[in-house]
């Protein structure tokens, strides 16, 4: 019998029903009151859940859109950007800024391990930046940066807009705006949030709205904030079409995410990472990312000897679960597994048990089965 296939990349992850349900409502006309009304209840929410005095922009669009959203309504050409690059992702935005004549620097670590804030303090002391960028969780690297420290020393430039990518770690990961001096931050729908593909999400504070304001007319035009802010403070207004069943999988997201509680829900996403961490070293994987610096929405991780990338991914999709190949330098040595959103314990120790086959399958049998299950659950039920 044909086992169901579960989706385990680093997104899009796993659709819970209720969340399908609202996907396969009849849609209604962007002006309808009902429509209208949930639209302005899924802003306040975003604003309230991550304590934000500003502007939230719900809008089409993938996560790359909310990285152009974010440069395009703080920055001009000539002006200076610090990137903190982590992996491919936070590389992304040189191109990105290339395009605007914005003056890049960039700080890289090494694939799993991350830029310290003293780094980034030292880097920032030197020279009048703008604005700074930093991926929250990359997702080639399976890095979880240091938002606390960073934010801390944020303080000290106040005139620096902070942008935060939190794509692959929002609504998994504490990004409390005011308590980590966050000014912008962006993500997509598809990763922790558990929504099909097709939002984007930005939060901008009142400093950040008053860059935007000092800006004046941007080249950009779907992406600028002042086209969408009228819709946003009034959605029974029109600028472009809403995707207005995202918009009501966002909504009963964000209704799973209070009723399990947002504390609740990050440390659910650590104790998970923990674990499927420690199953996945337990059958000979090592983890990528530093001790101390792993995120807990993904694991990356590299081959144990003797196992091909092209056979394992193809035997493991074979057997029930996708999971995501590695990038760059790590192209064909690693895989990586998401463990974000509303992914159950089913899903879970289901992923880690069809691990365990496929090893089998490819030769490898210096592990007892169920020894990779049997981590995860030891370190989920401690």
């Amino acid at each position: 019998m044909k086992n169901k296939r579960l989706v385990m990349i680093p997104g899009p992850t796993p659709v819970t029903r209720s969340i399908q349900e609202q996907m396969g409502r009849e849609t209604q006309a962007f002006g309808d009151q009902e429509f209208v009304s949930d639209y302005r209840d899924v802003i306040a929410d975003l604003k309230s859940l991550w304590n934000l005095d500003g502007e939230v922009f719900v809008v089409s669009g993938s996560g790359t859109l909310g990285m152009e959203m974010a440069i395009a309504n703080t920055l001009k050409s000539g002006d200076n950007l610090l990137i903190v690059s982590h992996g491919y992702f936070g590389d992304r935005f040189v191109e990105l800024c290339e395009r605007k004549g914005i003056v890049c620097d960039v700080i890289s670590s090494e694939w799993g391990q991350v830029v310290s804030a003293a780094e980034i303090d030292a880097k920032l002391a030197s020279k009048n930046y703008q604005a700074i960028t930093i991926t929250h969780v990359d997702t080639a690297t399976g890095v979880e940066a240091p938002i606390d420290e960073i934010g801390e020393v944020m303080k000290k430039y106040p005139d620096t807009i902070y942008i935060l990518d939190g794509v692959c770690s929002t609504a998994a990961v504490d990004e409390d705006i005011k308590k980590y001096n966050i000014d912008l931050l962006f993500t997509g729908s598809q990763k922790a949030f558990g929504v099909p593909p097709g939002l984007t999400i930005v939060w901008a504070n009142e400093k950040t709205m008053k860059r935007r304001e000092s800006l004046g007319t941007i080249p950009e035009y779907y992406a600028d904030f002042n086209k969408w802010l009228p819709i946003m403070n009034d959605p029974s207004k029109y600028y472009a079409t809403p995707s207005i069943n995202l918009v009501w999988a966002l909504q009963e997201s964000l209704r799973i995410i209070k009723e399990e509680g947002v504390q609740n829900r990050y440390d659910r996403h650590r104790k998970v990472g923990v674990a499927m961490q420690a199953a996945l070293e337990k059958l000979g994987f090592k983890v990528l990312a530093e001790v101390g610096h792993r995120a807990p929405t993904l694991s990356n991780v590299i081959y144990p000897e003797g196992i091909d990338d092209a056979q394992f991914r193809s035997t493991v999709y074979a057997e029930g679960i996708i999971v995501a190949g590695g990038l760059g330098a790590y192209a064909g040595k690693m895989f990586r597994i998401g463990h974000m959103g509303n992914t159950d314990m089913h899903e879970l120790v289901a992923a880690i048990a069809t691990i365990e086959r496929t090893l089998y399958k490819l030769g490898k049998k210096d592990f007892e089965f169920g020894s990779g299950v049997g981590a995860f659950l030891k370190a989920m039920m401690e």
